[in-house]
């Protein structure tokens, strides 16, 4: 598992490109890989077949831990997977496990019920046992949603079984093998630990009494005599279509993938109105992809939205938390709680800088933002105050050679800080190009990993949201981070008349273990020269 940006732990996998027993060459996408700020195409160094996939898609591993193996054709990989292969086997039998639980432990808890022991001396050919899968990095128990499939009916491989609710969201769960539904585990609506017995698939007529002891007790819908025996079917027959509306309902199931269902869901499009063009018309990425490249202009999204009633609740609601989301709370957390912040403010008189964005935009071909011209006021004033451009490494202090400003911009899961490398060398037109191009992909989720690390210092600007004035938690490793306010007209005083003039109020948070108080006031002192006489730039 690849570290694919700097405050990386783990990675999920959100799709994988190349199934087990595929060619794969250099250059080629194996796997989407979602982290803490965005999911990226991960391409593989290697060619040859893929042997072995060591992380399911929509499961998360630890970066270094096994993704996958590529090798030669039917290569013996045995020796390098220590201890066996848990995830997943070159012979597809994926989610096949061997489970002993006795009787005493099996009558400790209601929720252990499913799980009676099952020997693999008492498997017959082709009788796959499949445990409820872990979905989740932190997920401990499942709960069966909705069965696809009833006993008895014809399974194929890559068909939905069931919908499984994690601790954070339900999602489809697809068969790994061909067969009959011979036994269900957990009943609908019920929940079981991760790794007991979800369900038995096999051949026609299979009894399953031999393998899983009391199983009687493990689906209470079905009788002994049914449990014992699945009437046979015929086995070539579909008996179940996976278009076909749910029983008791009028409303179509509708068949789409977790990262197509993702997607759909941060787009804000409705599933319901999408044709699939996957296997019996799943939705997948593409699909959404097709549609968000081709939807209504702003102005018709504006009107849409204008004159759409909301809608409102009196019931509390629950949102499960993303990898971001989930990240980021732990990385501010650590932040605010280890690094002594303190504060500074200054308020920026920014006429000048007003006539001189005007000056600078009246040339063919240009067009800045006041968030450049502070970038790179920002960057001269660190390079003058290497202090400041500087980290916290426990027994010492980093002072950083280069100036790298990442700037926060706003996700649809939370924040991500990209970041422009060696800033005091970059002109305003330069600025003004990296910031749009990196806002625009950090939106799209397709930052590269190298684009959000090494920052040295961070800037937060909510005044295009009308914000005056605000403070922010430091980005670490950084030791300190500038929130930018609004620009707002109103009296001012100058040569001792009151005028009508524009400021701008700045506030940085700094980490004292590195920036003293009267360094981070020469910092801003600097700042607001550069800014209030843009001039001073150009020396």
């Amino acid at each position: 598992m690849p570290r694919l940006s700097d405050t990386m732990t783990e990675g999920k996998v959100a799709v994988w490109h190349k199934k087990v027993g595929d060619t794969v060459k250099e250059g080629d996408i194996l796997a989407e890989i979602e982290t803490d700020k965005a999911i990226q195409d991960f391409e593989s160094e290697f060619s040859g077949t893929l042997l072995f996939v060591g992380t399911q898609e929509g499961d998360a591993a630890p970066v270094d831990s096994i993704l996958a193996i590529i090798g030669d054709a039917n290569e013996d990989i045995s020796s390098y997977v220590s201890g066996g292969i848990t995830k997943e086997e070159p012979d597809n039998k994926t989610l096949e496990k061997e489970t002993e639980i006795s009787a005493e432990q099996a009558s400790e808890s209601k929720k252990q019920t499913p799980t009676e022991s099952i020997s693999s001396d008492t498997l017959p050919e082709n009788v796959h046992v499949i445990t409820m899968p872990r979905l989740s990095d932190t997920m401990t128990d499942g709960k069966v949603a909705n069965w696809l499939k009833k006993v008895g009916e014809t399974v194929k491989k890559g068909e939905l079984l069931a919908e499984i609710e994690t601790d954070k969201a339900v999602q489809d769960f697809e068969s790994e093998f061909d067969g009959v539904l011979l036994f269900q585990g957990v009943e609908n609506g019920a929940s079981a630990p991760v790794d007991s017995v979800l369900a038995i698939i096999g051949p026609a007529g299979t009894a399953v009494s031999s393998i899983v002891s009391g199983g009687n007790n493990m689906q209470n819908s079905t009788n002994a005599n049914e449990q014992d025996s699945v009437p046979k079917v015929d086995t070539t027959q579909n008996v179940s279509n996976n278009n076909s509306t749910e029983t008791g309902s009028s409303q179509e199931r509708i068949f789409i993938s977790p990262l197509a269902k993702k997607l759909a869901e941060e787009k804000g499009l409705d599933i319901h109105t999408i044709h699939g063009s996957g296997e019996n018309g799943r939705i997948v990425k593409k699909d959404i992809e097709n549609i968000a490249t081709n939807t209504t202009s702003n102005q018709e999204k504006e009107k849409i939205e204008k004159y759409t009633p909301i809608q409102t609740s009196l019931e509390d609601s629950e949102t499960p938390n993303s990898q971001i989301r989930t990240l980021i709370a732990k990385r501010l957390s650590e932040s605010k709680f280890t690094a002594p912040h303190y504060y500074l403010m200054v308020e920026i008189d920014m006429d000048k800088a007003i006539q001189a964005r005007t000056e600078i935009n009246s040339m063919p071909d240009t067009k800045i933002s006041f968030n450049d011209m502070l970038i790179k006021a920002v960057a001269k004033a660190l390079r003058k105050h290497p202090q400041v451009n500087s980290s916290w490494a426990g027994d010492k202090i980093i002072h950083h050679g280069g100036i790298h400003i990442g700037v926060a911009v706003a996700v649809t899961d939370g924040l991500v800080v990209p970041v422009l490398k060696n800033t005091d060398t970059m002109s305003y037109t330069e600025i003004s190009q990296s910031v749009k191009d990196l806002a625009s992909r950090a939106r799209d989720k397709k930052l590269k990993a190298n684009e959000m690390e090494g920052s040295t210092f961070s800037i937060s600007n909510l005044g295009m949201f009308g914000i005056e004035t605000f403070t922010s938690i430091i980005n670490q490793p950084n030791s300190a981070i500038l929130s930018v306010g609004a620009i707002l007209e109103k009296p001012i005083v100058k040569d001792g008349q009151i005028v009508v003039g524009n400021t701008m109020k700045l506030s940085m948070a700094c980490d004292h273990r590195v920036i003293d108080g009267a360094t981070g006031a020469e910092f801003l002192k600097t700042l607001r020269t550069y800014l209030e006489q843009p001039l001073s730039l150009l020396l």
